[in-house]
């Protein structure tokens, strides 16, 4: 079993940063690959970023690149998202995920964060 912990999320305005945080706690964190996804209202769930466990491979998705970044310290059980030049479209609800292999898409994950809300004002 993993537990999931994210923070960082709030309200901020259009063209600003945040950083979200998930904290991981369980199963050898660094053998995980760990993903951040969000879902708006109304919106099927959908893939943000994915680091795997050696940070050798990275996924975004296309309305993400050039804006948010994806990291880890295995040495504190952490991913981070990085988020710059947010965007109203980017309000969301954030997951942070684990799964023991890399995917890009969110049903191949088996662990689950609560969730951080993202709220993006203009």
């Amino acid at each position: 079993q993993v537990q999931l912990v994210e923070s960082g999320g709030g309200l901020v305005q259009t063209g600003g940063s945040l950083r979200l945080s998930c904290a991981a706690s369980g199963r050898a964190f660094s053998s995980l690959t760990m993903g951040w996804f969000r879902q708006a209202p109304g919106k099927e769930r959908g893939l943000v970023a994915a680091v795997s466990w050696g940070s050798v491979n990275t996924g975004y998705a296309d309305s993400v690149k050039g804006r948010f970044t994806i990291s880890r310290d295995n040495a504190k059980n952490t991913v981070y998202l990085q988020m710059n030049s947010l965007k109203s479209e980017d309000t969301a609800v954030y997951y942070c995920a684990a799964n023991p292999n890399f995917s890009l898409y969110y049903r191949d994950y088996p662990y689950w964060g609560q969730g951080t809300q993202v709220t993006v004002s203009s």
